[in-house]
């Protein structure tokens, strides 16, 4: 590296340009999260649900991801999603990794940004007002005019950040000539994507790693050659921030961070392989099509590697999906996998999360009721009663880590009806185990034979219901089943009302107390078991409304 300057003033000269550098990079960081977080506000559940509407085919999912990335500036901030997606069910893996390819091809959106805005026009300037007229919105602005706000603050540090860094790196074009780095040989091209590689890591953003590329091939302080391979390294970095958010999480959450990491890193390997030919191909552009060399090149070229790996690899989603899935298997508790922890700060996604799991836990303690009552042999019987009990506590733990939802109206009455559907849940834990009397019911007691057939079409119905909801979106068609449950359960109430009398009664002509005393108990059990039951098939499959109907205790006597 040659020095350009006196000795005695390269120390100030030195410091002032790395103040420049290290701001103009933070600013640009800064500006890159307020305006993802103000457009993640602002769109709210709409662009999570308009992810998830427009996600099936991998094809389907590649465009949300390209669209939604470029939308919100993060493929960070989209991966996380998908994340979330994936953990609650919402997404299957495939579909997940579809979207992942996309927002690697979408983050190369932030390339053109600063190539053809940021570079070309000095916008720092007249981004002052922009950022004056943004807090202030945030500020003083009405419900998601705060969001707004936030988002152009966002938008216009993010020119403020990009001027900065131009300044700082013609500062430093003039202390070293950064250019005169080897750029040939496979040494060197290792070093320069290691380097890009760092800078991501180091600034957490690859957006901000490309832009400060951008920058200075722009200034003129690298070649082109050695911007290339400093973008191909931050494209391989920026999979280090999910790996290292994987380590200890869920399955799904791994699976999804390593299709991540492969992707890029096998599309950045092809790249540096192929460099020689994207470099022919970007200057065949430049002479035949005009593509202004510089900044714009370069974007060019990191849209052009990342869409080469995509039509390598999403024709091949599904079997790159299951291989992912063979390498990473599944062997946590089925009725828990969708309790993820890095979806309680979407508390959305976390709902729907603890709606499955619990929809699941449900299906499978009226199973297990059923089984128990029909006789039906079961080798895991203790087993599964004790995975059941601890899917209800670890889903108690996740649901009270979700953060309060009082100025969501919606996402508040969700959470209220899950709340209620574990408290029903709770109580029919204590009736897993049937009276004795229901083993051995006889032919010639037709109240508890009629009451145990009802008994066990509520369950049968109720989880068939029940296992629907627990795979479909919380709008599925649901009236049907409920209220047929609903039906049965309230027959099931009159049955044990005028069985009562009748069981009493008996015991005056000289019937034996005890056992009228175990039939009115076995009859008892099942009305309280069906009232359970159609509560929290209500709770979870329906609208999540209050007790409808007449008041619970004049129904149901209190337990």
């Amino acid at each position: 590296m040659v020095m350009k300057i006196g000795r005695e003033s390269q120390p100030i000269l030195m410091a002032g340009t790395f103040f420049y550098l290290i701001g103009g990079i933070g600013l640009f960081l800064l500006g890159m999260s307020l305006l993802t977080d103000g457009l993640k506000a602002y769109a709210g559940d709409a662009l999570r649900q308009a992810l998830v509407r427009f996600t099936g085919r991998p094809s389907k999912a590649f465009v949300s991801g390209a669209l939604v990335t470029a939308l919100v500036q993060s493929s960070s901030a989209t991966t996380v999603t998908v994340i979330g997606f994936v953990s609650a069910g919402l997404l299957t893996f495939p579909q997940a990794v579809g979207v992942v390819i996309g927002a690697s091809l979408g983050t190369t959106s932030t390339g053109w940004i600063v190539s053809v805005l940021g570079l070309k026009v000095n916008l720092g300037y007249y981004a002052l007002p922009l950022i004056g007229a943004g807090a202030l919105m945030k500020l003083l602005g009405p419900g998601r005019w705060k969001s707004v706000g936030l988002s152009l603050a966002g938008f216009g540090l993010i020119f403020v950040g990009i001027q900065h860094l131009q300044t700082g790196m013609e500062g430093l074009s003039g202390l070293f000539h950064l250019g005169d780095l080897p750029s040939t040989g496979l040494i060197a091209h290792l070093v320069i994507m290691g380097i890009g590689l760092a800078m991501t890591v180091v600034m957490q953003s690859s957006s901000a790693a490309v832009a400060t590329t951008l920058t200075a091939l722009y200034t003129q302080s690298i070649n082109f050659e050695q911007a290339a391979l400093l973008v191909i390294g931050a494209a391989i970095g920026t999979t280090v921030t999910g790996a290292m958010a994987a380590i200890g999480a869920s399955v799904s959450t791994r699976r999804t961070a390593l299709a991540h990491i492969v992707f890029n890193l096998a599309t950045g390997l092809i790249a540096v392989l192929l460099l020689p030919f994207f470099l022919r191909v970007i200057q065949w552009a430049q002479v035949y099509l005009g593509l202004d060399a510089g900044a714009i090149s370069l974007a060019a070229f990191h849209t052009l590697f990342i869409a080469l790996g995509v039509m390598i690899f999403l024709p091949q989603a599904g079997r790159f999906s299951r291989w992912i899935e063979r390498l990473l298997p599944d062997k946590g508790p089925a009725l828990t996998r969708h309790l993820d922890p890095t979806v309680l700060n979407v508390p959305a996604v976390a709902l729907e999360a603890t709606r499955r799991a619990l929809c699941e836990t449900a299906a499978g303690m009226f199973r297990i009721i059923r089984q128990r009552l029909e006789s039906t042999p079961n080798p895991n019987g203790g087993a599964d009663v004790m995975e059941l009990k601890q899917a209800l506590n670890a889903i108690s733990d996740f649901f009270a880590k979700i953060p309060p939802l009082a100025d969501v109206p919606p996402l508040s009455q969700a959470r209220i009806a899950q709340m209620h559907a574990l408290d029903h849940l709770a109580r029919l834990r204590d009736y897993l185990t049937p009276p004795a009397v229901l083993q051995r019911v006889p032919a010639s007691d037709p109240r508890l034979s009629r009451t145990l057939q009802m008994t066990l079409r509520i369950l049968h119905r109720a989880e068939q219901g029940l296992q629907v909801q627990a795979t479909a979106d919380v709008s599925a068609e649901s009236g049907e089943w409920l209220a047929e449950v609903e039906a049965m359960s309230l027959e099931l109430t009159q049955l044990h009302r005028r069985a009562r009398p009748s069981v009493i009664k008996q015991t005056v002509g000289g019937g034996a107390p005890m056992m009228a005393l175990q039939t009115l108990d076995a009859i008892r059990w099942q009305d309280r078991v069906g009232y359970h039951v159609w509560r929290v098939a209500n709770y979870l499959g329906g609208d999540g409304a209050a007790e409808p109907g007449l008041p619970p205790d004049t129904l149901h006597p209190a337990d």
